[in-house]
């Protein structure tokens, strides 16, 4: 995929504050150089061989970049750039500074039956507008439904982390055991 810029992320955004991480991922947030606009720049970790079990294989960021590039929603997260180095692939993504859902709600004293319907609506429309493409999360757990900015009346979702999600194709059977180990339910259905 030749859309993996080869140059220092470093060169273009300047690297700030670390905003979490997962298993193989660290998310900074990041200001452009040329324009002073904020993001946030996920980097991940590259499986370096075949043999080793740490890191992420190249294809399976080529297929979560592929997918964040076809996807343009109000509540999803948008990729604005991609950067490659030796040791990682740097996604420089929308900023989604709110926080995550649930830890807004665990604050909240209470919650009208307004906003309860506004926050599911919003996760329902982008899980829709990601089913209508045929694209499958398979990592929805609360972690990964963030609010854009909290300190707004209704504060607008986000779905991010998309290092899981796949295209679907009609008429082939999909196979596959993977995502948070808490939250794989097994069994046939």
């Amino acid at each position: 995929m030749d859309l993996f810029k080869q140059q220092k992320v470093e060169d273009f955004y300047e690297i700030g504050e670390e905003l979490g991480s997962g298993q193989f991922a660290i998310v900074k947030q990041c200001r452009e150089k040329t324009t002073g606009l904020e993001f946030a720049a996920k980097f991940i970790k590259k499986r370096q061989s075949m043999a080793s079990s740490r890191g992420v294989r190249r294809d399976e960021i080529e297929r979560e970049v592929n997918i964040l590039q076809q996807i343009q929603h109000p509540n999803i997260v948008m990729l604005h750039d991609v950067y490659e180095n030796r040791t990682d692939v740097v996604l420089i993504l929308e900023l989604v500074s709110g926080g995550e859902l649930f830890d807004f709600l665990a604050q909240k004293e209470s919650l009208s039956e307004e906003e309860a319907t506004q926050f599911i609506k919003q996760i329902l429309e982008g899980v829709n507008y990601l089913h209508a493409r045929k694209i499958a999360h398979f990592d929805l757990k609360p972690e990964n439904i963030m609010l854009l900015d909290k300190n707004t009346p209704l504060p607008r979702i986000k779905l991010i982390d998309f290092g899981l999600a796949h295209k679907i194709e009609a008429g082939v059977e999909f196979k596959n055991i993977f995502g948070t180990p808490e939250f794989v339910v097994s069994g046939a259905s």
